[in-house]
């Protein structure tokens, strides 16, 4: 078995189970004051949500960074799932309409914000050991929407919920605490610095991204709580559209180290302005709420993908590896301040086609429209002698290589040594550099050790 496919399965059932709890956890808790409160009050407190949503991410990331020692972590730690899952129990058998159900859904909110900021920097870590990451949130999440679909709105076995909900916590915390730390850390190398000017791109795209969508979300959500979840549920069929674009995500997402992944923002803006031009019809509602799904589908996988493989090469990797999270929450509430569901469809469309000016622009100003996996390399005959490092660098972009990799590239065919002496010396398993070697071989079509040796003097030049 290899180093990716013995991390897969585990990093598949622990964040499948997160978001199985996050969908179902906040899906209960949008209806919170149902039959209580207002539908003013009622749209506040949706907005409340977002924000202890992102006090729970915040305050997992500084917990992380300055809380060193294990005894409180463990204590804190058992705090909080003990809180999370009790809020679980009472959501389950409490009434909407009720003062005790509003307050339980924002404890629930804030659990679900810090059990989240460890589940992102988990699979943010997993970055580092050549996990296919994308698959693993792919069908993860597609799992989840399904089971979550089923049990919450198509079957409607209300008793059966609070069971799958149970079931997905103990397996969540199962696989974060025992298992997956284990395998992440098998094969674990240093990570780069992100360049500050990465992360600003990636962050100011996602920002764009999310305000494009986010009028038609503010709109759905205001029919919704109208109509008392009536005429208008966004709990309903068109929710599986999740499903076919987590799928697409989980066969592209890890190619070529993530380079397909940004083309998912340029689907969005083409729907998003679908929605704009298609929202004043109401016999076009259930299209809409296609194409919306679809969008947050994209946008999603887009985030998570971006600041996952961002965030281990920053000072602060606990805040951004969740950071796409946090500005989902941050964008619902900014779009609510500033009412976009209350504009002219016409200035929404005008403001759109301004965000895939922005977007377009911010993406060829920070590469994310690059899909070549290698730079043209010169013709042997004119190419200068390259250092070893230098040529190892080479290799590396031609044949889209790991930083892993490359440095057991760099002792195949600069050393003569044997496996074992290799191994002693990059501190891992005889079975994990042959997991290696025969990713390398792959890649670059040799067959031998030689072969690849043979590559590196040709990639190094003449004159």
């Amino acid at each position: 078995m290899s180093v990716k496919s013995k991390h897969d399965l585990p990093l598949t059932f622990m964040f499948g189970a997160f978001v199985f709890l996050q969908f179902t956890v906040l899906g209960l808790a949008n209806h919170a004051g149902e039959g209580y409160l207002a539908t003013g009050q009622r749209e506040k407190v949706y907005y409340a949500l977002q924000v202890f949503v992102i006090l729970g991410y915040l305050l997992y990331s500084l917990f992380f960074r300055y809380c060193a020692g294990k005894r409180i972590r463990n204590t804190v730690a058992a705090a909080v799932l003990g809180l999370f899952l009790v809020c679980v129990i009472l959501m389950s058998v409490t009434g909407f309409a009720s003062l005790l159900y509003v307050i339980v859904s924002m404890a629930a909110a804030l659990c679900l914000g810090a059990l989240g900021g460890a589940a992102h920097l988990r699979m943010s870590r997993a970055t580092l050991t050549d996990a296919r990451v994308a698959r693993c949130m792919g069908l993860g999440s597609a799992a989840a929407v399904v089971l979550q679909y089923l049990l919450q709105i198509r079957w409607g076995v209300t008793p059966l919920l609070p069971v799958f909900m149970l079931a997905a916590f103990f397996l969540f915390v199962f696989l974060l605490l025992y298992k997956v730390p284990a395998a992440v850390m098998e094969g674990d190398r240093k990570p780069e610095a992100t360049p500050p000017r990465r992360i600003v791109f990636s962050f100011l795209i996602t920002a764009v991204l999310l305000l494009l969508v986010c009028f038609y979300n503010e709109y759905i959500h205001h029919l919704q709580i109208q109509s008392d979840y009536a005429s208008y549920n966004v709990y309903s069929w068109p929710r599986l559209m999740l499903v076919p674009v987590y799928l697409l995500f989980a066969v592209v997402g890890d190619r070529k180290n993530g380079k397909y992944v940004p083309l998912a923002s340029l689907c969005i803006m083409l729907i998003a302005l679908l929605n704009v031009v298609l929202i004043g019809s109401p016999k076009a509602y259930w299209l809409n709420m296609c194409l919306f799904y679809g969008a947050i589908a994209a946008e999603t996988c887009y985030y998570l993908l971006t600041f996952w493989r961002l965030a281990p090469g920053t000072r602060h990797p606990a805040l951004w590896a969740p950071m796409g999270r946090i500005l989902d929450s941050a964008m619902v509430l900014v779009s609510g301040a500033i009412g976009l569901n209350r504009l002219p469809s016409a200035v929404i469309l005008g403001a759109d086609l301004g965000g895939v000016a922005l977007i377009i622009l911010l993406m060829a100003l920070g590469g994310d429209l690059n899909l070549s996996a290698a730079e043209a390399l010169p013709a042997p005959e004119t190419m200068p002698n390259l250092s070893p490092e230098e040529t190892l660098a080479r290799m590396r972009v031609r044949y889209d290589l790991t930083p892993r990799e490359t440095e057991v590239l760099r002792e195949l065919v600069l050393t003569e040594d044997k496996q074992t002496v290799i191994c002693e010396r990059l501190n891992i398993q005889v079975k994990t550099l042959q997991d290696y070697v025969t990713r390398l071989y792959r890649k670059t079509g040799a067959a031998t050790r030689a072969g690849l040796t043979d590559l590196y003097h040709e990639s190094r030049g003449r004159t």
